[in-house]
């Protein structure tokens, strides 16, 4: 091996060692805390239920694990659902993260992984509605050292967004889910705009009396992405 090949390959050794390693270690504290995820869901589930049998069996609260990166929470006509995205991410260099003393100090900090949370309606799944909508209320990022923050809707976005100081833990996670049921059953379905729905053909007729799946989504027009100021977390620098 010649010098220069020999000097490649040392820089492939030490990309491993720094970035693959890296990742490997996000992706581990991502997945523990998607684990914790899935408990705190499940045991909320079964007080939910547990109490909800005491006045009103007919309303639906059900847990449901999809696979190793998903599960459903399901109250009444909501499903709250959690997915874990299986990459590591960084951020934009204009991301006010970016600009923090904390990540300065250590560019690796802000590497992290994410869980996501998105609010569907129950039906769209009971009816088999493909073209229905569902909607990003929340996301979780982690970094290497546990450290973490929430981007969201209402309290989604305020409750964590102390990315120097705070780790995430169990009592962090409950409390996520907690805000998460609540944003979801307070954002309620409205009716359609009448110019939407003014006309119908045949074959929609057909597909909703067969199947319902005429596309049902809670707002339309429905924009995650700072639509109304949340979602855009300020940090300490």
């Amino acid at each position: 091996m010649d010098q220069k090949t020999k000097k490649s390959f040392q820089e492939i050794v030490e990309r491993v060692q720094s970035k693959a390693s890296l990742k490997q270690a996000i992706y581990r504290n991502t997945l523990e805390s998607f684990e914790r995820f899935k408990a705190c869901g499940e045991e909320l589930v079964e007080k939910l239920r547990t109490k909800m049998d005491t006045f009103d069996k007919d309303v639906q609260i059900e847990y449901k694990e999809i696979g190793e990166f998903e599960f459903q929470i399901k109250v009444g006509g909501d499903v709250i659902l959690f997915y874990m995205h299986s990459n590591v991410f960084d951020f934009d260099p204009s991301h006010p993260i970016k600009q923090s003393a904390y990540v300065k100090e250590d560019t690796s900090r802000s590497y992290c992984g994410v869980i996501n949370i998105y609010n569907f309606l129950s039906d769209s799944f009971k009816y088999s509605r493909y073209d229905d909508s569902g909607y990003l209320i929340g996301r979780a990022f982690i970094n290497k050292d546990k450290h973490f923050f929430m981007e969201g809707k209402r309290q989604l976005n305020f409750i964590y967004n102390n990315f120097v100081n705070d780790t995430i833990d169990k009592a962090c996670i409950r409390e996520v889910i907690h805000h998460a049921i609540l944003y979801s059953m307070d954002f309620d379905l409205f009716t359609p705009p009448y110019r939407h729905v003014q006309e119908m053909s045949v074959g929609q007729l057909l597909q909703e009396a067969s199947g319902m799946r005429m596309k049902t989504s809670k707002r339309l027009g429905f924009r995650f992405s700072f639509d109304d100021g949340e979602g855009e977390n300020q940090f300490p620098t």
